[in-house]
């Protein structure tokens, strides 16, 4: 998949243009003109963002829309990375030692991204109140916080789940800084995920996952300690997530083992196996949460529901971003996307899936995955909120669907 044979057994073809570090940029600038397209295409739709996540609207009708913001923001972040890989190629030039030589190039670049996050930049026109805003969500979502629901709880909620899709390139960053301070490593040498220790960076992809549990489990609990409501029931339905995200520990944690057994020459076939079965466990619920809960559609619902003539076939009434077809391809892409890791049970593609593109691949997918799936996340929220009389955060996911008799279907 490289392209090019391996240059030497320590960096690949991929590793020499693309360096880990660059990897992690792109990444990261990807995500900010995601969300921009994000905003602008639901914004379109007269659906709106700001609102569900309770950020403050535009005073006046003459300002411009929040896209274009992200979108300024995503082209000074683009901007800074392309001369920084430009001036890396120009130093280094595929060389091998100079490619581990020069690092401290692509590490500054990472240190200027992080930075346009943080500095003032009104006089170039790019938002600094939204970036002010997301350095505080991720401050409070960080430690596993939730807003209250006036206060812009679907946001955290919203961000929790995009950090758990980007739970491999924290690892990824965390790698970098890990390789460039150790004394004699180099950041962008052939990227070594055991740097820090064995555990230490599977514990890093884990911490993700283990935010959006305790959300739940607040959630769950913010049910329990408030008067009983028949439209939020007991809070089982904050539980039954929550074990969602527990399911991502064992895979976690037994990938760490099967890497470390496979080091030591140590037998593997039932770690494997094990591996094998919580990942299924893991794809196949999380599949099932993202179509029937996050998504509020009826495909895994009872017959009668499923196809009920008020709707298209395992959808539901109400579709704002498109027409049923679309819906239809969101979901097969979604369960093939969840899936990926199934590559490395072809013996064929098993050492495809090892080299440093491949792995990129799949961090790739994966983020693409979590972009689509924000377009009706936040469609549901939308109808969640505009077909009741109820508030956004009082509705009982798995009645939804029961609540909106009055709706005209839209195509």
């Amino acid at each position: 998949m490289d392209g090019d044979p391996v240059v030497e057994p320590e960096l690949d073809s991929f590793s020499l243009t693309f360096p880990l570090p660059y990897r992690v940029a792109f990444i990261v600038v990807l995500a900010v003109w995601g969300w921009g397209l994000n905003l602008h295409f639901l914004h379109i739709r007269k659906i709106d963002v700001p609102s569900l996540i309770r950020y403050p609207g535009r005073s006046s009708t003459t300002q411009l829309p929040h896209h274009h913001s992200t979108y300024r923001l995503a082209t000074l972040l683009s901007l800074s990375s392309a001369l920084s890989i430009l001036i890396f190629w120009s130093f280094a030039g595929r060389d091998p030692k100079r490619v581990i030589d020069y690092d401290w190039i692509p590490m500054t670049n990472l240190a200027v991204t992080a930075a346009l996050f943080v500095l003032p930049l009104r006089r170039l026109s790019v938002s600094h109140s939204g970036r002010r805003r997301l350095l505080a969500t991720l401050r409070r979502v960080s430690v596993g916080g939730l807003a209250e629901a006036k206060d812009g709880k679907f946001g955290d909620i919203l961000l929790a789940d995009v950090l758990t899709s980007y739970a491999k390139v924290l690892g990824d960053l965390f790698i970098c800084l890990c390789m460039f301070f150790t004394r004699n490593g180099s950041a962008t040498d052939r990227p070594d995920r055991g740097c820090g220790g064995t555990y230490l960076v599977p514990l890093l992809l884990a911490i993700p996952s283990a935010i959006r549990l305790r959300q739940c489990l607040i959630e769950y609990l913010r049910v329990r300690n408030s008067p009983f409501k028949e439209s939020t029931g007991w809070g089982g339905q904050h539980l039954a997530n929550a074990a969602k995200y527990s399911t991502a520990f064992p895979v976690i944690i037994l990938n760490a083992m099967l890497r470390n057994a496979n080091t030591n020459g140590t037998p593997t076939t039932s770690l494997y196996r094990a591996w094998i079965v919580a990942c299924l466990l893991n794809s196949l619920y999380s599949f099932y949460w993202d179509v029937a809960k996050d998504w509020d559609l009826t495909l895994f619902a009872g017959v009668q529901e499923r196809n009920s003539p008020d709707h298209p076939f395992g959808l539901r009434r109400r579709l704002l971003i498109h027409k049923p077809v679309v819906y239809y391809f969101v979901i097969a892409l979604d369960l093939a996307l969840r899936c990926t890791w199934m590559i490395k049970l072809q013996p064929y593609l098993n050492t495809i899936s090892d080299l440093e593109s491949s792995i990129f691949l799949i961090v790739f997918f994966e983020v693409f995955r979590r972009w689509v799936w924000i377009f009706f996340r936040v469609e549901t929220e939308w109808i969640r909120n505009t077909s009741t009389g109820l508030g956004v955060d009082d509705i009982l996911m798995s009645n939804f669907n029961t609540k909106d008799e009055d709706e005209e279907y839209v195509d």
